[in-house]
Order: structure tokens, then sequence, then C-alpha cells
């Protein structure tokens, strides 16, 4: 298992995602000028106290009840009645990946050395993260504004020793959980209940989790395409990469390689013309000089997504490497900096962006499919993909109902797009007034890949059974590779002439499909 240092250098998406799937671990790096920054904000804070000085969240009331100045008696104990009174999140929990993914988030932005933090407290989430104690989340609560409070009140509390984790397949007292791995429940100095919760790390540890499965998802969706060309005969030429030269976005260009690449290449002509000739003159090699749009323009679908996924990639980079707690602490430079970084506007905007993308592809993907099924529009196939023969062809419905699935589920993602960034809700006093909704846009968006991979492994199953049913009329040629895709494939569900449940072959696909098992380009 790989250790990444945490307190060195940026980290990326992917750092994130192997800590989240549990194949690494963490470690603070022991770099002077690392623990000297880290531990310089805290040191700053404790003398401004000795003198008196007024900082928010330290000893003065939260949000709206920044007014009310905190008794020096009590400044102690104002962190934990933070985490208290925000253990009011309810809906689904986070699973373990998503948990993982928020603990590394939220360290990461601690590591920043501007939280005001000891490296005590550090040392206590990195140890979580490392022992596999996972803080019971619910999912529901937050605004996105200021950060993901209540979410994270449940990381903080369960630091001190409060409410449930999941640890070693139990759901247990936090408490049994770090008495068990050698832990000591923290206590919590002035500004460290804010450090934790006053950040963007759910929302961004689910935008990490959201940008590798669409990613993975953009490259299954051309893996299809090149299927379902196959099976409609389709025209090679649409996705000629000097066709796309002339309109150069990179990931148009991108997917329409892919695709190329997944096709048989042309024949040598019998003239004596040549691989290279028969290619510089790309032929129809159906019954259709162009394609629909579902298949001609698949590359343009899929395009808008990949080159989303690359802006997007900075924003949670960015967002992962910040500082998004408030105020700010540099200690180095004894100051106090009161802002709005717990703002979470990029991952909101990021996740709004790309489930939209990502619901394109399901709609595509759907529209391949209704073309498969059709007898009136696939160029010969059997209705519905059917393999049945003979006479109990007449009571076989092949692919019918999954078509009707399909429909649904793409209809619903469609319908989920809608952004949740313009529904800002002024809260807290009208403290709050105008919020990000990051982390409700990021659930979307997670929802909306659940059913769109729903989609993409129906219509890979669909498009599977298409293209050997073409092959019994006609010699197929596929790229190596798609070659070797539609053989695992049928490990999952073979050949189907006689009508059987297929529910339990999707789920199987969507597993392959999720876990990324399967290498794509």
């Amino acid at each position: 298992m790989q250790t990444i240092e945490f307190g060195a250098a940026a980290i990326t998406i992917e750092q994130i995602l192997d800590i989240a799937h549990g194949s690494a671990r963490v470690a603070l790096s022991t770099d002077a000028g690392f623990v000297r920054r880290v531990g310089s904000g805290a040191d700053f804070l404790a003398r401004l106290l000795e003198q008196g000085a007024t900082i928010y969240g330290v000893n003065t009331g939260y949000g709206d009840s920044c007014t009310v100045t905190i008794p020096a008696d009590l400044v102690d104990a104002l962190p934990l009645q933070l985490t208290r009174y925000h253990g009011c999140g309810l809906g689904r929990e986070l699973d373990a990946v998503e948990t993982r993914s928020v603990l590394a988030c939220r360290l990461v932005s601690l590591c920043q050395g501007y939280s005001g933090v000891r490296m005590a407290l550090l040392a206590q989430l990195a140890a979580f993260i490392n022992h596999d104690i996972l803080p019971c989340i619910p999912a529901e609560g937050s605004v996105g504004a200021s950060g993901d409070l209540t979410p994270l009140s449940y990381v903080a509390a369960a630091l001190l020793g409060e409410r449930d984790v999941m640890y070693q397949g139990q759901r247990q007292p936090a408490a049994d959980a770090m008495q068990a791995a050698g832990l000591q429940p923290l206590v919590l100095k002035p500004k460290e209940g804010l450090a934790l919760m006053n950040g963007t790390a759910v929302m961004t540890g689910l935008a990490c989790l959201a940008f590798s499965r669409a990613e993975h998802l953009s490259r299954f969706a051309c893996r299809i395409t090149a299927l379902a060309s196959v099976a409609l005969q389709g025209n090679r030429g649409h996705f000629d990469p000097r066709l796309f030269a002339v309109k150069p976005h990179a990931g148009q260009i991108e997917a329409a390689a892919w695709v190329w690449s997944d096709l048989p290449a042309p024949v040598a002509s019998p003239d004596g013309g040549g691989a290279q000739a028969a290619a510089a003159a790309p032929k129809t090699v159906g019954p259709r000089l162009q394609d629909r749009y579902s298949i001609r323009c698949a590359p343009h679908v899929i395009g808008v997504l990949r080159d989303a996924l690359r802006w997007i990639r900075t924003d949670i980079e960015n967002e992962i490497n910040s500082a998004n707690d408030n105020p700010l602490i540099d200690g180095i430079a004894e100051e106090v900096m009161h802002g709005g970084h717990f703002y979470g506007g990029h991952i909101a905007f990021a996740m709004d962006s790309l489930k939209t993308a990502v619901a394109n592809i399901a709609d595509l993907q759907d529209r391949q499919l209704a073309l498969m099924v059709d007898a009136t529009y696939n160029h010969g196939l059997p209705q519905n993909l059917s393999g049945s023969t003979g006479r109990r062809a007449a009571i076989n419905h092949g692919f019918k109902a999954v078509q009707i699935g399909v429909s649904a589920w793409t209809a619903e993602a469609l319908k989920q797009t809608m952004p949740a960034s313009v529904f800002s809700r002024s809260t807290e006093c009208h403290n709050q007034d105008k919020v990000s909704m990051g982390t409700i846009a990021t659930r979307d968006c997670l929802r909306v890949l659940e059913l769109s991979e729903q989609v993409t492994a129906a219509v890979a199953i669909a498009a599977n059974q298409a293209v050997a049913l073409r092959e019994k009329t006609a010699p197929v040629c596929l790229g190596r590779e798609a070659s070797q895709f539609c053989a695992r494939l049928r490990e999952h569900s073979p050949w189907l002439d006689e009508d059987r449940p297929l529910e339990r072959e999707l789920r199987a696909v969507i597993a392959l499909i999720r876990s990324q098992a399967v290498s794509l380009y």
C-alpha cells in the first residue's frame, strides 16, 4: 500500500481516489517549513487570546451571532457546542469510499497551514484515515456555505469520541472504535471546531468520485458507439481523423479517434490500391450515406464531456488544495484574515455542468438503443434484438423491456440536470444570504451518474447482442480491444435467444462499469 504525504506537494484527484478506495495510507510531512507553518497559526491564536483580541468564531458566536462576545471562561467550550448543535443531518449516510474521500479532502485543506489548528488535530484526522475509522455522515443538510457545516460536524464529533463510526465492518460509538485502535479522543482548541467544519470537504470529496466516474463513462460511451455503428452497418467515415481536424475541439477529436480505432479498417481494394488508398476515401459500408445523429454526432456529444473534464479537474484540484475555512490565520505573518473561502461556488458550477454533460451521454445511448431494437431502423436486425428463431420467435421479446427501462433511467437523469447552484436560499438570519448549494449539486451529479451507468450497462449488453446477430449474416471485424470487450461482456450476459430475467446481468455489468475493471483506450 502506497503512502501519500500531506503538507509537501499538491494533492491530485487520483491520490484522493487512492485513499478513498483504501489503496493508500496518509502521512504528514516532517518538513520543518510545514511544521512551522502549521504550529505558528495555533501559537499566534493563543497569543491573541491572551492579549484580549476579538477573533470571529474563537471568542465570538458563529454566523449571525458574531456580535455575541463569549466569556473568557467559556471560550474552550465553544467549539464543542458548534459540533453538537450541527448534529442534525438527515438522508442516506455516505458510504465508505465517499467518507474516506471527505476525510482526505479535509486533511489536505487543513494542511495548507492557514486554519489555526495544531499538528495534533492533523495527526488525529490522519489516524482516522489510516485506521479506517469512518464517521457516519448524513448526506443532507448543507447549503454549501459556510461550507459543509452539518455533515462535517460528524467528522469533528468523531475525532472527539462522539457519535457513531463504521470500524472493522461494524457501526459503533466513536469512543469505542478509538479505544480499540489505541487512539485518545481529541480536545478541541478554540478555533479547531470551526476549522474542521467550515469548509468544502464534503462537496469536494464527492466531486472527486463524480469526476472519476464521468471520465470512465465517457470512454465506455465511445466503445458502445463503435459497437452500435457496426451493428447498424454505419459509415466509418463519420469518425475519420481528417474530418475532426477541421473542427479541433480536443475532446471531440479524442472521442472520434477512439471510435475510429475500434471500427474495422477498410479492406484493400481488388485493383491493388491497398488499404491506404481505401482509407483515403471512406466509403459507405451500410445502406445510408449518413448515419443518424446518435451515431454520426456521438463524438460531438461525448467530446463536450471530455473537454469539460479538463477544466473541472482544475477547479476540483484547486479546491482540494485550498484553505477554505474562515477566518484564515497566517501565523508567520501574524495576520487574521476574514473572508468567504468556505463558499463552494466553483464545485457547484462544475458539478451542475458535469451532470448535464453526463446526462447527454445517457440520452445519446438511449437513442442508439432505440435504433438498434427497432426493425424499421436497424437495417435487418430482428425486432428487439431477439436471438430466437423458429416457432418460438413469436413469444420471445428480446430487449423490449430493457429499452423501456433505459428510457425511464434516461428521463430521470435528464430531469436531475436542473442546476442546483441557482437555488440559493437565504438562511441563518440572512447572514448566509447567498449560498452555493455545491453539496446538493454534487449529490445530484452522483445520482445522474448512477442512472447513466444503468443506461450504459443496458446499451452495452444490447449492442453486444446486436453485433453477435450481425455476425450471423456477415463477417464483422472489430479492433482487438473492442473484440476483447465484447467477450468480457458475454461473461456477464451471454447470448439472448430465449427470454430470461436480465436484472442480475444488468447489475453485474453496472458493477463492472463502476469498478472501472475494464481497461478502455
